[in-house]
């Protein structure tokens, strides 16, 4: 099966206005979705990018525009300032990895935990909190992170897959790469790799 390696963040809003949408395409379109959560702040500073409290007012005051109009027009009811943003997202970070490597919906459970960040204003770094959202996804934290490889190990992959970003050119979350190479960056190109898929 065809593969579109996933590269996200749970702090990333775009990520979560993407998700079930992209996991619905790759679905219809008979491709199998790699998910690699990536370290952005590393892939910001290699690349050119500026964490959010660094840009300028300008920018920041342009990205809460673009919020609220992707907002609206997905009708996905994300709470633009949430309580907890940026997140402790090593936790879920680490679920969502040793779910992967279990053969389980590790997308669908990133989107319960990207929904429970920017829908509930949850905690991501509460064990709670990831026990609802994989819950949501019809799956056992618990079970998952007991049957699984260590902290240290699932760390060492989410660098491994912050380096594998790079090596893909990738510069920002959420960007989907095709087996050719060629990558779309944003929730907003979702419509391009709809095509791109198409064609195939």
């Amino acid at each position: 099966m065809p593969t579109i390696t996933y590269y996200m963040s749970l702090n990333s809003p775009w990520t979560y206005l993407g998700s079930a949408r992209f996991a619905e395409m790759a679905k219809r379109h008979g491709q199998k979705v790699d998910i690699k959560p990536a370290k952005f702040g590393e892939v910001f500073a290699k690349t050119g990018g500026l964490p959010l409290p660094k840009r300028s007012p300008e920018r920041r005051a342009y990205r809460m525009m673009e919020l609220k109009r992707w907002r609206d027009f997905h009708k996905l009811p994300i709470t633009l300032e949430p309580k907890y943003f940026p997140s402790d997202e090593a936790p879920g970070t680490r679920l969502v990895i040793a779910a992967k490597l279990a053969g389980l919906d590790a997308h669908a459970l990133a989107t319960e935990l990207g929904r429970a960040l920017w829908e509930r204003e949850e905690n991501l770094g509460e064990a709670a909190t990831l026990a609802a959202a994989a819950k949501r996804a019809g799956l056992d934290a618990d079970a998952i992170r007991k049957a699984g490889p260590s902290d240290a190990e699932l760390d060492k992959l989410h660098d491994q897959y912050t380096a594998d970003a790079l090596k893909h050119g990738v510069f920002g979350a959420p960007s989907y790469v095709l087996e050719s190479g060629e990558f779309f960056w944003g929730q907003d190109r979702l419509d391009f790799l709809d095509r791109a898929l198409a064609k195939k």
